[in-house]
């Protein structure tokens, strides 16, 4: 390292120093890295999470049942049929003729099979103004999507025969093929439009176009790494395409995040005068690190989906750790070695209206500058405020309520596929979404079982569970039957919740439960709802607890300081609270709803509290590592704790506002989409990120950090025997004094 300075030490400083000696190899072990991961993963295939593997409990058992008896249930379809005005009912003649109508038309398509008469299934609504034509289509219920077209064609043909009656189709299959149709190429845009909303920013920030490619680059290879990854580790924890879309999400965002940090601070060296080699030691014992201490806290939290026992979180929590290890890693290796070979290019290709900074001038953001003169001047008053509005915006979150989303609350009324959702539960409630019970037993056709059948299926319409008409398909060769039952309550999930509740607490243990090896777990979309939640419920104190007590400790080992660890966690569980705040006020209350193009759906869909939680606590770190190592490495450079905190706020504001910029911009592309699901995701990641890099970091921190003062490097002594895991280089006097020292009057080091 030379010039008399101290040796560098810390694996961050290590790996950019050798990587900048051998830039070349760094660069040629990267590509290779990346290329290898890909064509292994390629190779490997990708293999997704089962049906079965999804849930626990009684969803998972009905799975199981099913997948061992080998049975591919097909996707279900029904016409409705059903008079405009009321004028005609089920019973007329012209009705008649079109159910006729409808059965031969989708039987002439060859693409379904087991089509029933709503005659003979008794599928006629009470008032008796709408009717059920129903049948399977062939072939694998996942692709039936693609096969269904023929028949929406042949059922839209006899509607244009029929005017005074009403004839839509709904189903699986056709669901299917509307989702995609409608929103497959939305989700394809948004995550296509992250890389151009990152590099038009970036250019903005560092207006040359080489350094804004940088982070780009890395980010998306980092991405393309994991991909492959992912179909490796997919042979061991089975992978899914929401995990897919996370990891893109995470990716880019902590990709850049990170490639910004370093070259940030690169360049900011040379700016101050360092020759390019010097820069670029000081960014790597520095910015470095903190990606280093960074990534891994964020590798952490997201480790805490593993423990939810949802085969989609352990998905999604194992694909963005590995994403965020592998953006880490590159960061500290590759990263060095390109700006190290780059040298001035990186200025290449300068953006002729920024104008760029005179070397040696001040780093410092005006802005920041100005508000830190405000809340250093007056820390009570100013955490006061700031927590106040914290507290305030996060009030709403003690009322929300959590739920799985029924096809109108996720869609509104923007596809006409959800209008008929609606008619069809309202002339047969809980028609659309029965409740399904997986029978096996040893010989299905034994008397005993087919009185307890026949018993359950009664009793579930006369308990006042189902109004009916309650189906039963017997597969007498897998010993294996389905009884199909309309939920009293439709799409309402509390009555359907409470008539579920009636079939498996009362209906089943008076009918099948009586009958000797028969198992009767009960599925479908209510029940698979109730047990995620159930689930879900169960996992969040292991995953709070998990999360914090280990962000904790990497606190505390990363800055030996008992205090910045405490005050870490509680900063980030107040960004993390005012994200379900606004939440709660924007979807579940509809306040300012229309803002965001949302409508007021009345819950959050269940899976995103906890997924924020681990989501926002690992990327919240990102800024506060980032802001508290800078104000570490200025009090250890001599500067009293409040010139420190003044001195590492202003000079990281601009990397920390360019970085959060991105983060709300990748996000609220989500929250641009019509799912209302992932519109709560991205407006909710999009605020707390806001938030974090404003308020918390902006005011709060550097509020607290003054009322605390030099109670901020406080370590017990029985903490001293913890492994010191800082570095010990100072790349650059801050100011010229002595140094800094603990309480003990010891020299602190870095």
């Amino acid at each position: 390292m030379g010039n008399g300075e101290a040796r560098v030490r810390g694996l961050a400083a290590r790996a950019g120093g050798w990587s900048a000696r051998h830039r070349w190899a760094a660069v040629g072990i990267w590509v290779l890295f990346v290329v290898l991961a890909m064509g292994l993963g390629s190779a490997a295939g990708r293999v997704d999470v089962k049906d079965s593997d999804q849930l626990k409990g009684e969803t998972h058992t009905a799975a199981r049942i099913i997948e061992d008896a080998g049975i591919d249930e097909p996707a279900g379809e029904s016409v409705l049929i059903q008079t405009r005005g009321g004028g005609l009912k089920a019973t007329d003649a012209e009705f008649r003729s079109a159910v006729t109508a409808v059965v031969e038309a989708v039987e002439g398509t060859g693409k379904v099979t087991d089509v029933t008469s709503p005659y003979d299934t008794k599928t006629i609504s009470k008032d008796g103004r709408s009717a059920l034509v129903q049948f399977d289509m062939r072939g694998e219920s996942d692709t039936a999507g693609e096969r269904v077209e023929p028949v929406l064609k042949a059922v839209e043909g006899v509607q244009k025969d029929h005017a005074s009656l009403r004839i839509e189709e709904i189903g699986g299959a056709s669901m299917m093929k509307t989702f995609d149709d409608a929103f497959g190429d939305d989700f394809k845009k948004a995550e296509y439009s992250a890389v151009p909303v990152a590099l038009g920013i970036l250019l903005i920030a560092f207006g040359a176009l080489v350094a804004a490619l940088l982070p780009v680059a890395l980010a998306v290879t980092a991405i393309m790494a994991t991909m492959g990854l992912m179909g490796i580790v997919s042979h061991l924890q089975p992978m899914s395409d929401t995990a897919n879309s996370v990891m893109l999400l995470v990716g880019m965002a902590v990709g850049v995040d990170y490639c910004l940090f370093y070259l940030r601070r690169e360049r900011e060296e040379r700016e101050a005068g360092h020759d390019a080699q010097t820069a670029l030691r000081i960014a790597a014992a520095t910015s470095g690190r903190a990606i280093v201490v960074s990534g891994v806290t964020v590798c952490v939290a997201m480790a805490g989906m593993l423990f939810t026992g949802l085969a989609e979180f352990e998905a999604m929590g194992l694909a963005s750790l590995m994403v965020v290890a592998v953006a880490m890693v590159g960061s500290v290796t590759v990263l060095p070695a390109l700006l190290s070979l780059l040298g001035g290019r990186v200025e290449k290709g300068r953006i002729p209206f920024l104008r760029r900074r005179k070397a040696g001038g001040s780093q410092d953001s005006r802005f920041w500058t100005a508000v830190l003169r405000r809340v250093l001047a007056r820390p009570v008053i100013s955490v006061a405020v700031a927590a106040g509005a914290l507290l305030a915006i996060t009030a709403p979150a003690l009322g929300m309520k959590t739920q799985q989303f029924t096809l109108d609350q996720e869609f509104g009324d923007s596809l006409p596929i959800v209008q008929t959702y609606n008619r069809l539960n309202d002339a047969f409630p809980g028609g659309s979404e029965p409740a399904e019970v997986v029978v096996r037993a040893d010989d299905i056709n034994a008397p005993e079982v087919k009185s307890a059948l026949a018993d359950f299926r009664d009793r579930a319409i006369s308990s006042g569970a189902s109004r009916g008409p309650v189906e039963i398909k017997l597969h007498d060769s897998q010993n294996v039957a389905f009884v199909y039952v309309p939920l009293v309550g439709g799409s309402d999930q509390d009555r359907a919740g409470e008539s579920l509740d009636k079939l498996r607490d009362e209906v089943r243990p008076a009918t099948l439960g009586k009958v000797d090896g028969v198992e009767a777990p009960i599925t479908g979309q209510i029940a698979g709802s109730k047990d995620f939640n159930d689930q879900l419920a169960g996992a969040v104190i292991p995953v709070f607890a998990f999360v914090v007590v280990f962000a904790f400790l990497l606190m505390l080992l990363s800055f030996r300081s008992l205090t910045i660890a405490l005050t870490s966690i509680v900063l980030n569980l107040l960004s993390v609270g005012a994200a379900y705040g606004i939440l709660v006020a924007v979807f579940q209350h509809g306040w300012g709803a229309s803002l965001v193009g949302a409508e007021g759906v009345g819950a959050i869909i269940t899976w995103l509290p906890l997924f924020l939680f681990v989501i926002l606590f690992g990327l919240s770190m990102d800024y506060h590592v980032f802001v508290v190592s800078r104000i570490r490495e200025a009090r250890l450079r001599g500067l009293a704790t409040k010139d420190a905190i003044r001195h590492g706020v202003v000079t990281t504001a601009g990397v920390v506002t360019s970085a959060a910029v991105i983060m709300v911009a990748v996000f609220a592309i989500f929250g641009t989409l019509s799912m209302q699901s992932m519109k709560q995701m991205g407006v909710g990641l999009a605020a707390a990120v806001l938030i974090d890099a404003t308020i918390i970091r902006g005011v709060l921190l550097p509020a607290v950090m003054a009322l605390l003062g030099e109670r901020n490097w406080y370590l017990p002594k029985w903490l001293h025997r913890l492994p010191d895991v800082t570095h010990d280089e100072a790349p650059r006097a801050v100011v010229a004094g002595p140094a800094a020292r603990d309480d003990e009057g010891e020299p602190l080091k870095v």
